[in-house]
């Protein structure tokens, strides 16, 4: 590279960077939270798939049906099946590895057409998964990794999920805007799932990204949020006090059990610190944000459809085809919307006719 090429390389890099200083990090942020606040209206899935594969029992491993994400795709489930003409039976893994491992060994027994993982890390249960492999049996799963779609490594035909990482960028700009531009976050995960710490990350990086500030990192099990929660909260109120603005967690149970402790402190419903979750849109959740409780947003994922496109994953793999591609659309609640898109019903249910879609593919 000869000097002028050098100047002129140098130049397009300040530019570059000039350009970054001066962008307006809250019109940025306020355009993906308005953007996602919208009512999803419009049908963006399949439209094309082989037809119900006759006389299927199926199984749903459901990683702790205490989680609301995980009950509400459950339900889901046990909706379309009934739709396509299926058998479905519902273990639940109790929110332990044990549990799920149990679980596991029981639909084996049971000797299904297909397994559907609910809600935990698939790595997990690795060597059930080499038998499910060895015996055949289609996997598809929900949230059972950071990989959307076909997770070859795993063994999983498809793993359904909205964009995590549009979830938690969504999460983190509502916080940003909200906090006019200078929050001080704390944010709850869970380090037994990679896609929570992924979700995690995603958010740390974006607040910082716009220039906001991470108090704290909390890395807390999600199965123990009702014995840690309220002497957490208490605990990190003493140690932050009001410089704590807003707290992002990866699920909205972390949520169900903060508010005694933020009573006690004399925090009002909508007083600091605003709590925003990256996920799922739990009855509760709708409840507290309804109610200004203890809570302002949830960015919901559509539990009932992405319920349906599990089974029509299913299906596409008992007929020897690819899976569907399809991304569901993924939605932040706050009291101005919730109203719309089933949140009458506390659910983030899409009003874009997904059952008839999917009968229609079906030929239901």
């Amino acid at each position: 590279m000869n000097r002028r090429q050098f100047l002129q390389a140098t130049t397009a890099v300040l530019v570059l960077c000039a350009s970054q200083a001066y962008a307006d990090p809250m019109a940025d942020a306020k355009a993906v939270a308005d953007k996602y606040a919208t009512p999803v209206t419009k049908w963006d899935g399949p439209t094309t798939g082989p037809k119900a594969q006759a006389g299927k029992t199926i199984v749903v491993l459901a990683g702790d049906l205490k989680n609301g994400g995980i009950l509400g795709v459950s339900n889901g489930v046990e909706e379309a099946a009934k739709a396509i003409g299926w058998q479905v039976k519902v273990l639940d893994g109790a929110g332990s590895i044990g549990g799920r491992t149990a679980a596991f060994g029981q639909a084996m027994a049971l000797q299904p057409a297909g397994i559907i993982i609910d809600g935990f890390d698939a790595v997990e249960q690795g060597p059930a998964l080499e038998q499910a492999k060895a015996a055949k049996i289609p996997l598809v799963a929900w949230h059972a990794g950071p990989v959307i779609g076909p997770d070859d490594k795993n063994g999983l035909f498809a793993n359904v999920s909205t964009d995590a990482m549009e979830v938690s960028k969504a999460a983190a700009d509502w916080a940003f805007v909200d906090a006019k531009g200078k929050p001080g976050v704390i944010i709850f995960t869970d380090s037994t799932y990679a896609i929570a710490i992924a979700k995690a990350d995603k958010m740390k990086q974006e607040i910082e990204r716009l220039g906001g500030k991470v108090l704290e990192y909390v890395d807390t099990p999600i199965a123990e949020t009702s014995q840690r929660m309220p002497q957490l909260t208490t605990s990190l109120l003493q140690k932050y006090g009001d410089s704590w603005t807003h707290s992002l967690a990866i699920n909205d149970l972390y949520f169900d059990f903060m508010g005694p402790s933020l009573a006690s402190a004399g925090k009002g419903g909508t007083d600091a610190p605003i709590n925003v979750a990256a996920g799922d849109g739990s009855q509760s959740a709708y409840e507290r944000i309804r109610a200004g409780q203890y809570q302002k947003v949830t960015v919901a994922e559509p539990l009932n459809l992405q319920g349906w496109q599990l089974v029509d994953e299913l299906n596409r793999a008992f007929a020897g085809e690819k899976w569907s591609g399809y991304l569901s659309p993924l939605h932040v609640v706050t009291s101005d919307n919730i109203q719309s898109d089933g949140g009458p019903k506390n659910t983030f249910d899409p009003d874009n006719g997904y059952r008839d879609q999917y009968k229609k593919i079906w030929s239901k």
